[in-house]
């Protein structure tokens, strides 16, 4: 565990720390800070740099509640800091070959029809 320098002024503050280091796979610390804590102070005291070292080598793509967020913000009671992954394919090419996997016949709108309709309805 991490020493950490705050001045204690008030309540402590419970915050959430989270990571996805694959699909499907999320791991979750909770961690309690002086008020006055920043991202940073949260991240050392988590723990997360000796379980995920890769991620000390790498910068960081840091949230709180889904918004992105500089090591410097201060943190809040109850936030949830989410340690964002490098998408490994774009959205619009997933879609593009999997349309394409698929055929115009079996996806998009029209996917379902009725036995003996029209083309399209």
């Amino acid at each position: 565990m991490a020493k950490i320098d705050i001045p204690a002024s008030g309540a402590p503050l419970n915050i959430s720390v989270v990571y996805s280091p694959e699909p499907r796979q999320v791991r979750q610390w909770a961690v309690s800070l002086p008020s006055g804590a920043t991202l940073a102070q949260a991240l050392a005291a988590c723990g997360i740099f000796e379980e995920f070292a890769h991620l000390r080598a790498s910068p960081l793509s840091l949230g709180i509640w889904g918004l992105k967020t500089p090591l410097t913000q201060p943190l809040q009671d109850a936030d949830r800091i989410e340690i964002y992954r490098e998408l490994r394919v774009d959205p619009k090419v997933a879609r593009r070959e999997r349309f394409n996997r698929q055929g115009a016949k079996r996806a998009g709108l029209f996917a379902k029809s009725r036995p003996g309709a029209k083309a399209g309805y």
